[in-house]
């Protein structure tokens, strides 16, 4: 079987003046893109963590509740190295 995951880049700032989406929301959101994923057979579900963002500088409580949620779907961090 192939493996197929995504990497969520999960950045939902507020853009031009708009009121972004709240951090509650967002955590909710990514929950419920993960249990979609898992729902559907993906093998992998990664977020890339934001230093400066405050909803997403931690991404384990995040990649508790998704593991807590799902079944089958492996979850971790999406580590970007940017020199």
């Amino acid at each position: 079987m192939r493996a197929f995951g995504f990497l969520s880049f999960g950045h939902y700032g507020a853009t031009s003046g708009v009121r972004g989406l709240t951090a509650r929301q967002m955590l909710h959101d990514a929950i419920d893109i993960a249990v979609g994923a898992d729902e559907l057979g993906v093998n992998g579900t990664y977020f890339r963590v934001h230093h400066f963002a405050k909803q997403s500088a931690s991404p384990m409580p995040l990649l508790a509740a998704i593991a807590g949620r799902t079944r089958h779907i492996e979850v971790g961090t999406g580590v970007i190295d940017i020199r």
